[in-house]
Order: C-alpha cells, then sequence, then structure tokens
C-alpha cells in the first residue's frame, strides 16, 4: 500500500479524476499474465487488490506484488519492452489506464505530466531504495508496511492521508464513467 500513497500522494485530485474516467477496472484471474517480458505493455496498471508475481526468464520469483503497486510504469517511461513478467497469484483486480491515452495527456497537460513524473520519479526511488536494501535477502516483498513510513520524505507525509482517500476511491468507483 505504501507504494500507492507515495505515487498517489503527489498527483492532485484531478489528475485522479482523469485516470478513472479515461481507465477501467479490470478483473485478474489467477494465473493471468498481466504483463509479458519482452512483450510492450499498452496499459499503465493501479493493482487495487490481489497479488502479483514478479518473474524472468531466468527467476521464477523475483518479488510479489500487493495492492498499491503500479505495474508498467518503466515501459511507460522509457518506451521499451518490460524485463520481467507479471502474473496473478489470486483473483485480482486492477485500475487500467490505455498508455497512449497517458501519454496524449502527458503531451497536453503540463501541469498533470510535472505531477505525473514526479511521482513515478519518488516511486521508482522509493522502489530502488527498498530493492537495494533487500539484496541479498534471495526474495524482494516490495509492498512495504506503513511502519516504513518515518522513512519517506516530510513533503511525502504531508500527503499520505489524502493518499489513502484517493487509493480507497479508485478501489470503490466504477473506472471509465
Amino acid at each position: 500500500m505504501r507504494k500507492a500513497l507515495v505515487f498517489l500522494g503527489i498527483l492532485d485530485d484531478s489528475d485522479i479524476e482523469w485516470m478513472l474516467r479515461n481507465g477501467e477496472k479490470q478483473r485478474v484471474p489467477t494465473g493471468t499474465v498481466l504483463i509479458q517480458q519482452g512483450r510492450q505493455s499498452d496499459f499503465l496498471y493501479f493493482v487495487l487488490d490481489g497479488q502479483f508475481l514478479v518473474s524472468t526468464h531466468t527467476a521464477a520469483r523475483v518479488a510479489v506484488l500487493n495492492a498499491g503497486e503500479v505495474l508498467g510504469e518503466i515501459s511507460l517511461v522509457d518506451s521499451r519492452p518490460p524485463t520481467a513478467s507479471v502474473s496473478a497469484v489470486v483473483e485480482s483486480r486492477v485500475g487500467v489506464v490505455p498508455r497512449a491515452l497517458l501519454q496524449q495527456k502527458l503531451r497536453q497537460d503540463v501541469g498533470f505530466a510535472s505531477r505525473f513524473y514526479h511521482s513515478i520519479a519518488v516511486f521508482l526511488a522509493d522502489r530502488l531504495r527498498t530493492t537495494t536494501g533487500q539484496l541479498g535477502s534471495g526474495e524482494l516483498e516490495l509492498d512495504e508496511h506503513i511502519e516504513d513510513l518515518d522513512e519517506m520524505a516530510p513533503h511525502v507525509l504531508d500527503n499520505i492521508s489524502l493518499a489513502g482517500l484517493r487509493f480507497s476511491e479508485m478501489q470503490r468507483r466504477d473506472w471509465g464513467a
């Protein structure tokens, strides 16, 4: 959940509303491959609930991702195919925003683009810190618990409760309406 709080704490309500209007909520059955290594993804995903396994051709289990993760963000930023596959461990729900619509919005709305890329940068920096801190343990659990909030930057902490409300709204609301 911490990842969603970092990401959503930087965006504003109109950004979230745009994603809800332009995306859709999807059910993901157990075993479904959401992102396949080496194949370009056409979507940015928000894990609303459930659990996903990250694997590669050489590692059967790189990480386990839970509610609050964002998937497909690296390929969105660098336009390269994913370096790992992501599949549903249990029946899950995701919010899906089409890449083409998102890229169009990023080109047309400088304020949205600034907030979005800032949130992606903070999100990826946090993921890198977590990954680096867990190197050598053999498994990465990228969904940290709220107990780690004291490690977050103060400007991110200021918006944690607002981000929590935004994530709850993303889980609750219908998308695409």
